[in-house]
C-alpha cells in the first residue's frame, strides 16, 4: 500500500546554513500559526542553550499540512558533535532536503550528512539557501554540490536531484536563480513530487523502530519512531526486541500514543504504518529497540552510531568551596543523571572507574561534552571535570588516533599563520582554494591537535575566520604535539581577592577574576605568558600606617579580567588541572591544591 497522504523528510545541513529558520517559514505557510499569533524566531530551538548559541542540539519532529498531504519534518543538528542525532533520524524518513549556504557552499558537515543520506539511498532535494546575501555565489555553489555528489558516488537518480533557490528568512523559494520567489509553494510542490510516499504494509505484523527517546517526569520514557509495518493501538500488548542485543525480549503495553502536528501533540488511538508516533508506557525502552507484534517478534536492524572520539573525567567536587552553590552534589546523584542522559544521547558513553566518585564520560567532541556540562550546571549539579583527551585505538598492534577534517575560511592575509599553527599540530593540507577575497583551506588534523586551537584561530584571523571540523577516520598516531605555551597564575592562599593584590598580580599575566572574588589555595586565577605556573597572592592587602591610607588604593588601575566560558576553560586547562562547575560559578583549579605538595611532586618528576 502507498500512503499518498504522507511524506517523511529530514532537513540536513552544515551548522548555521539556515535549517531551523526555513522550518519556521514552512510552519507559518503550512498554517501552523494563527494569523495574529506572535511567534518567536527559530521556534523549533526550544532549549535555552539552543536559543542562546543559535544552534540546534537535538533533532526535533514537527509536521505541516499542504493540500491533502501531511509532511512530517525532522529538523536535525548541524554540528559534527551531534551527528549521532542525524544518523538515527535518517532511519525515520524517505528523503532529505539538503540545505547549502549560497556563499559558503558545501562544508565538512554537509559532506558528512549527505554521505549518510546517500548510504540510505534517500531521495534528495538540494536547496541553496540565503540567496539574498550580497556575496551569494549561486552558480558556483550549485556546481560544488553536484561535484560533492559525484565524489560521494551518488546514483544517477541522486545526481539528477532538483535544485531550488530559497531565502529561509523571507520564506521564498524558486526553481530558477534569476526568478525571485513569492512563497514556499515551489518547495512544497517539489516535496510532493520528488520525495516518495511511504510504501507500507498496514495489514502485516507490527514493527516500529525506536529512533529517538524523550523523557517526561509524568510518564517516564517516550519512544519515538516510525511504524514500519502493521497498525498500533492504545492498550495493545507489544514485544520489545533488539536486533544487535539478543537478550530475552520482553512484553510491554502501549499506554498512550500521540503524533506531532505543527508544534503540538495530537493523542491518537490507532496509528498505521508510515507515520511517526510517540509511545509512552514502555518502561525500559531504548534507542534501537523494535516494538513488535507479540505473535511475530522480528527486530529491525539499527544504524551503527559512530564511536566517541573524546573523553573527560567527571567527578564529585572536592574543592574547599564544595557544596556551597549546588543542589545535587553526591556521586549517586551525578551517576543517576549521567545514566539518564544515556537514554537520549546515543553518542555518549559513561564508564565507572576504580574511584567511586569519578566517571569517564566519552563523547563526539569538545562541544558535545561542553553542552552536557552546561545542562548539568543549569539543573543544579555541582561537580568537577578534567581536561579533554582524545580516545586512541590499537589496530594490529599499532596506536591509532581520531583524525578530523578541518575546513577554515580565512582572510587571505591570515593564511600563513593558520598554515604555521596547523603544521605544529600535525595537520596535513588537503585542499586550498580562493573564495572571493578569502581563502578556504582544508586539513586532516589529529583531534587532539584542535584542542585549544579555536581561541588562537580567532586571534590569528582577527575574529573574521570561520572554523569547522568533522570526524574523518582513525589513522596511525602522528607523534607528540606540543601543549599550550602559557602557564597558570595560581592563588597562593584562601581568602578574598583585593585590588592591591590583583594590581601586583596583573603584572605577571592576564587575570580571570576581579576584586571581591573568593579564592582558595590552588585555584587558577589567571594566565602567565611564560611556560610555567606561578603562585601569586591576590589576597594581600596594603599595610596601613599613618603615612599610607587605605584610600590610596582607589588610584590603582586594574585591567578588566577575562571571563572564561566552559568551552574556553576546557581549551585552557592542562592535564594536571580541573574545572570546578557549579550552578553559579566556573572555577579552574590544580588537581593538587597545596602549593607545597605540587612542588614536591614536580621535584620528584
Amino acid at each position: 500500500m502507498v500512503r499518498n497522504d504522507l511524506r517523511n523528510i529530514a532537513i540536513i545541513a552544515h551548522v548555521d546554513h539556515g535549517k531551523t529558520t526555513l522550518v519556521d517559514q514552512m510552519l507559518k505557510q503550512g498554517g501552523a500559526f494563527r494569523a495574529n499569533q506572535v511567534v518567536e524566531e527559530r521556534v523549533m530551538d526550544s532549549n535555552d542553550l539552543e536559543r542562546e548559541r543559535g544552534i540546534t542540539i537535538l533533532a526535533k519532529n514537527t509536521s505541516v499540512h499542504y493540500k491533502d498531504t501531511k509532511i512530517n519534518i525532522v529538523d536535525t543538528p548541524g554540528h559534527a558533535d551531534f551527528s549521532g542525532e542525524v544518523e538515527r533520524i535518517l532511519k525515520m524518513v524517505d528523503g532529505v532536503i539538503l540545505l547549502v549556504d549560497a556563499f559558503e557552499g558545501p562544508m565538512p558537515q554537509t559532506r558528512f550528512v549527505l554521505e549518510k543520506a546517500l548510504e540510505f539511498g534517500h531521495k534528495i532535494i538540494i536547496v541553496i539557501n540565503k540567496i539574498d546575501r550580497p556575496d551569494a555565489r549561486l552558480a558556483d555553489v550549485g556546481d560544488e554540490v553536484l561535484e560533492l555528489l559525484l565524489t560521494l558516488d551518488a546514483s544517477d537518480e541522486q545526481l539528477d536531484s532538483p535544485i531550488l533557490y530559497c531565502s529561509g528568512r523571507d520564506g521564498t523559494a524558486s526553481l530558477s536563480p534569476n526568478t525571485p520567489g513569492k512563497d514556499l509553494t515551489p518547495l512544497f510542490e517539489t516535496i510532493l513530487e520528488h520525495i516518495p510516499a511511504p510504501h507500507v504494509d498496514t495489514d502485516g505484523p507490527l514493527q516500529m523502530l525506536v529512533s529517538s527517546i524523550d523523557y517526561s517526569d509524568y510518564v517516564g520514557r517516550i519512544a519515538i519512531g516510525r511504524v514500519e509495518r502493521g497498525t498500533m493501538r492504545v492498550g495493545q500488548e507489544l514485544m520489545v526486541c533488539n536486533y544487535n542485543h539478543h537478550d530475552k525480549p520482553y512484553k510491554a503495553k502501549a499506554v498512550s500514543m500521540y503524533t506531532i502536528d505543527s508544534l503540538g501533540h495530537t493523542p491518537v488511538n490507532e496509528i498505521s504504518a508510515g507515520d511517526i508516533v510517540c509511545v509512552s508506557g514502555i518502561e525500559n525502552v531504548t534507542i534501537g529497540d523494535t516494538l513488535c507484534d507479540v505473535e511475530n517478534p522480528k527486530p529491525l536492524p539499527f544504524v551503527k552510531i559512530s564511536e566517541p572520539t573524546v573523553e573527560m573525567y567527571f567527578s564529585v567536587n572536592n574543592s574547599p568551596f564544595a557544596g556551597r552553590e549546588g543542589k545535587f552534589v553526591t556521586s549517586r546523584q551525578l551517576r543517576e543523571r549521567l545514566h539518564r542522559e544515556l537514554l537520549k544521547d546515543v553518542s555518549l558513553r559513561v564508564h565507572e572507574t576504580d574511584n567511586t566518585d569519578t566517571f569517564r564520560v566519552a563523547g563526539r567532541g569538545e562541544m558535545h561534552l561542553s553542552i552536557l556540562i552546561e545542562n548539568l550546571r543549569r539543573e543544579g549539579y555541582e561537580f568537577q571535570v578534567g581536561a579533554p583527551r582524545a580516545l586512541f585505538k590499537t589496530i594490529d598492534g599499532k596506536k591509532y588516533e581520531p583524525i578530523e577534517r578541518m575546513v577554515a575560511d580565512v582572510p587571505a592575509d591570515a593564511v600563513g599563520s593558520v598554515m604555521e599553527k596547523m603544521g605544529a599540530r600535525k595537520g596535513e593540507l588537503q585542499h586550498m582554494a580562493p573564495q572571493g577575497d578569502r581563502m578556504r583551506v582544508e586539513f586532516l588534523v589529529p583531534a587532539r591537535g584542535l584542542f585549544g586551537y579555536k581561541t588562537e584561530f580567532l586571534t590569528d584571523t582577527k575574529g573574521e575566520g570561520i572554523l569547522s571540523s568533522v570526524f574523518y577516520d582513525y589513522m596511525p598516531y602522528k607523534g607528540e604535539i606540543s601543549k599550550r605555551s602559557t602557564g597558570s597564575l595560581i592563588a597562593f592562599e584562601t581568602g578574598t581577592a583585593v585590588a592591591y593584590g590583583l594590581f601586583n598580580a596583573q603584572e605577571r599575566g592576564q587575570l580571570f577574576i576581579g576584586p571581591g572574588t573568593e579564592v582558595y589555595e590552588g585555584m587558577i586565577i589567571g594566565m602567565s605568558p611564560k611556560n610555567e605556573d606561578m603562585a601569586v597572592n591576590v589576597c594581600k592587602k596594603k599595610q596601613l600606617t599613618n603615612m599610607r591610607s587605605a584610600g590610596a588604593d582607589d588610584a590603582l588601575r586594574l585591567v578588566p579580567p577575562r571571563k572564561m566560558s566552559i568551552e574556553e576553560a576546557m581549551e585552557f586547562i592542562g592535564d594536571d588541572e580541573m574545572i570546578e562547575v557549579t550552578p553559579e560559578s566556573i572555577r579552574m583549579r590544580k588537581a593538587i591544591l597545596s602549593n607545597t605538595e605540587r612542588m614536591k611532586k614536580l621535584k620528584g618528576k
